[in-house]
């Protein structure tokens, strides 16, 4: 005898998972919500990191937005995240597109790229600064001139420097990213492509690309957040010089907090970090758009 009853979907087990991101939201809460609600408070303080904290409203903001460094260390902020942007970008996608294959070599190749990623931040500006050293370097040891120059003694060569040093270190994390983003390409649009006599360039510009369009977004995004953040590598390498030259804003948050001991500028600069990755991010995800047909066809 056959049963025609139907069993509805269990709503219990649908009940329950909400409770499954709790561990998340309580790890979100707790190291990120109430510090930030922590440092926006203490913006309207005066501290100097060891006395008692005295509140003094916009004394601090006052402080900071009237300082003809803030701007100078903003726009130090946007060009490397602009320029490290545009040196990122194309390469990531390139190595990224190239990795997608299928050949054995370039899974190693790929693991061998991945490398840099994986080193500490401070130990690459202590191997950089050491191999540029003018006078005991790699272009003195080579008795290369072009290499022996003042590189980080000059305000374009620094900054050329940390532009270079910043995309060598993350270029394998965004290619690993495209590398994804090309493999979830339906094979059926580059074997119609082939039928219609397409090459690998045409294929490159009018499938690849268009197809990562949302991949772009999402790399674009990660490279502009992240590089407001950019602080141990410029630390280390040249502690914002020569001359401000690369001084951004993370620094400047740093040696007023902690070399000048102004906790509350310090954490006025923090807000403004937190308030330009944000409007940023936001933009980023306007301009990408997502439109149904689109989302559908991207990894399909």
């Amino acid at each position: 005898m056959i049963s025609l009853t139907s069993h509805p979907p269990r709503r219990e087990s649908r009940s329950f998972l909400p409770w499954l991101a709790m561990p998340a939201l309580v790890v979100f809460v707790g190291f990120a919500v109430i510090p930030l609600v922590g440092v926006f408070a203490l913006s309207f303080t005066t501290w100097d990191g060891i006395g008692a904290i005295q509140p003094s409203g916009l004394t601090s903001w006052r402080a900071v937005l009237s300082d003809p460094g803030l701007p100078h260390a903003l726009g130090v902020t946007f060009l490397v995240m602009a320029v490290s942007w545009a040196v990122q970008t194309p390469l990531s996608i390139l190595l990224g597109t190239f990795l997608a294959g299928r050949q054995r070599y370039r899974a190693v190749l790929g693991v061998v790229y991945f490398v840099p990623l994986m080193l500490s931040s401070a130990a690459i500006a202590i191997a950089y600064k050491a191999l540029l050293d003018p006078n005991f370097g790699l272009g003195a040891g080579l008795k290369i001139p072009v290499l022996s120059q003042d590189w980080l003694g000059r305000p374009g060569l620094a900054f050329g420097v940390v532009v270079f040093i910043v995309s060598w270190q993350f270029i394998p994390f965004h290619s690993l990213i495209y590398q994804g983003g090309v493999q979830q390409i339906p094979k059926s649009l580059y074997e119609a492509a082939q039928m219609d006599g397409a090459g690998r360039i045409r294929q490159f510009f009018s499938i690849t690309l268009p197809q990562l369009r949302y991949t772009i977004i999402t790399s674009s995004t990660l490279m502009v957040v992240g590089s407001l953040t950019f602080f141990d590598l410029i630390f280390v390498l040249t502690e914002g010089g020569p001359g401000d030259a690369t001084r951004v804003l993370a620094l400047d948050m740093y040696k007023r907090g902690f070399q000048a001991s102004l906790m509350g500028p310090a954490s006025a600069i923090a807000v403004i970090l937190v308030l330009v990755g944000l409007t940023l991010a936001l933009l980023l995800r306007r301009l990408g758009g997502r439109d149904a047909g689109a989302s559908q066809l991207e990894g399909a």
